[in-house]
């Protein structure tokens, strides 16, 4: 017996959840597909090593769907200021909230906070069903639309399916759409560090020959560190004893945060830039890094996705509204055109950061340097480079403009 529904989405992480929670808010009868269940509930210590920085329009659309109090409760942590630095050479930015209407420039949270409070409101939404486990097998196309048989033998349709599956897409194989990118033959390694000194809110950045290395505050007083390294660099880092690797930590931190006392389970994820050369097919879209994988030195990927699934559900529940059947190409089109250009342009910048700070020509360095500075010194220039890291930028999906879009 096949299960039909308006739209399934797949995947059930931070974008693919926030997704089905804007439908379900919509009346969209929506079936979220996940091949674990999530955790809901952990003991207060240790910190998870999967953290992200949330800026103030992914706040926004959290708080729209109704899981920010719950990830409040949970445990999130503000940051007032960022500081970033070149080890290079003298070249400084500076950015504090206080420039802002804000109170911080975002929020650190652990990835499963933001899951868990999802999925919290996806039970209380009538118009939901969440299958877990859930493992696709096969998808087709017909005449009514997208039918997926799992791997134990159900039938699911739909007029719309939404794969939020992550980078290494098993949906979007299935659908036939290449992508395009390269390996950055870097990694991010990941680890939750206790610093002599106090973090005092601030998210610190310094860039090192290999890549940035980031201390990102955490709400009981310990930082999250990712440090871009080579691989090489990256698979020896993890395999050193906790004390050399502090050791060594401490030593490329210039001593920002005094010295490094204690550091938790370490963990490195290969970097990689990838778009896919097209977002929708029929009755199909890509939301989040099944569509787009960028360079983490500044936290955007996760946002990025979230700006996805707002933007995805705002045109499907747009297009229930006005009548029109989910199976017409018109608003997913829309939906490709409206993100795959702020996509391309965040990817880019975060690319060609990372390759300007791998120089080490000492003229270049200097260039860059005075680069860094100039930008500080200007406030205007400072201004908008702040207001577009924090995802204030023209064009926001409505959720992200903490605007109902149902």
């Amino acid at each position: 017996m096949t299960e039909r529904y308006e739209v399934i989405v797949c995947g059930g992480g931070m974008v693919g959840a926030a997704t089905a929670c804007a439908l379900a808010h919509g009346g969209i009868k929506v079936a979220l597909l996940e091949r674990f269940n999530p955790e809901r509930q952990w003991p207060a210590e240790p910190i998870d090593i999967r953290v992200s920085a949330l800026t103030q329009a992914s706040r926004n659309i959290l708080e729209m769907v109704g899981a920010w109090p719950g990830m409040v409760q949970r445990g999130v942590c503000a940051y007032r200021d960022m500081r970033v630095w070149d080890a290079r050479a003298d070249g400084e930015l500076h950015f504090d909230c206080a420039d802002t209407e804000f109170n911080e420039l975002g929020h650190l949270v652990e990835n499963r906070v933001t899951v868990a409070a999802l999925w919290d409101v996806l039970d209380s939404l009538p118009s939901v069903t969440c299958i877990t486990p859930a493992k696709v097998v096969d998808m087709q196309l017909n005449e009514s639309g997208r039918q997926l048989r799992l791997e134990d033998g159900r039938i699911l349709e739909a007029d719309l399916v939404i794969a939020a599956d992550g980078r290494d897409s098993t949906l979007r194989a299935m659908a036939g759409i290449d992508v395009t990118g390269w390996d950055y033959h870097q990694n991010g390694l990941v680890a939750t560090v206790s610093t002599e000194k106090n973090h005092q809110f601030t998210a610190w950045q310094r860039f090192l020959d290999e890549g940035p290395l980031a201390f990102l505050p955490l709400k009981n007083g310990q930082c999250s560190i990712v440090w871009t390294l080579s691989s090489a660099t990256s698979k020896s880092h993890l395999a050193l004893a906790d004390q050399d690797f502090l050791q060594i930590l401490e030593q490329a931190s210039g001593g920002i945060l005094g010295k490094m006392l204690d550091v938790g389970p370490r963990a490195a994820f290969p970097l990689r830039f990838q778009y896919t050369n097209s977002y929708v097919d029929q009755r199909f879209a890509l939301c989040g890094d099944a569509a787009h994988a960028m360079h983490p030195l500044a936290g955007q990927g996760v946002n990025a996705g979230l700006l996805d699934a707002a933007a995805i559900a705002e045109l499907v529940i747009q297009t229930r509204q006005e009548k029109r059947p989910l199976s017409s190409s018109r608003f997913l089109r829309r939906y490709e055109r409206w993100r795959k250009g702020d996509n391309l342009m965040m990817m880019s910048s975060m690319d060609v950061l990372n390759r300007t700070y791998g120089v080490t020509s000492q003229p270049l360095v200097g260039l860059r340097s005075a680069g860094m500075n100039l930008v500080n010194n200007t406030a205007w220039v400072k201004a908008y480079f702040n207001r577009y890291a924090m995802g204030l930028r023209d064009d926001l999906p409505k959720l992200a403009q903490k605007r109902i879009c149902w």
